[in-house]
């Protein structure tokens, strides 16, 4: 199929082009992070949905899951809502606590420094490149 009947095709159904550009990971960067989250979700239907219904519901599953349940490496292992709410600075210093705790009862365990659970400021998907 040419593309001006492609581009002709789309519009007759309604379907509006985008100028994303192919392997250009920066275009939508939200987008581009929450397909390729959702693509390795261990939960994933092989086979794909029946209904449109059904994808709904999945999404909605997922999205709760991801939001509510799911302990974030790139935030220091707290969940986004839990970040979003405020509380991750209290997590965050009580892990530190038990951390502290428990190298003070067995040091022998301990080869190295402690973890860092110091609180992330700021987070990027895509972060801008500094100037030279």
């Amino acid at each position: 199929m040419r593309s001006c009947t492609l581009l002709a095709k789309m519009y007759a159904l309604g379907v509006l082009s985008s100028y994303s550009r192919p392997r250009v990971s920066n275009d939508n960067p939200y987008s581009e992070s929450l397909f390729r989250t959702i693509k390795y979700c261990p939960w994933w239907p092989e086979n794909g949905f029946r209904t449109i219904d059904e994808a709904r519901s999945w999404l909605s599953k997922f999205t709760r899951w991801y939001n509510l349940e799911h302990k974030h490496s790139g935030i220091k292992y707290v969940t986004p809502d839990e970040r979003h709410r405020g509380i991750d600075t209290q997590i965050l210093e009580a892990r530190k606590k038990v951390y502290r705790e428990a190298r003070k009862r067995h040091p022998e365990r301990w080869s190295k420094q402690l973890r860092d659970w110091e609180l992330i400021q700021a987070v990027y998907l895509n972060p801008e490149k500094e100037a030279a």
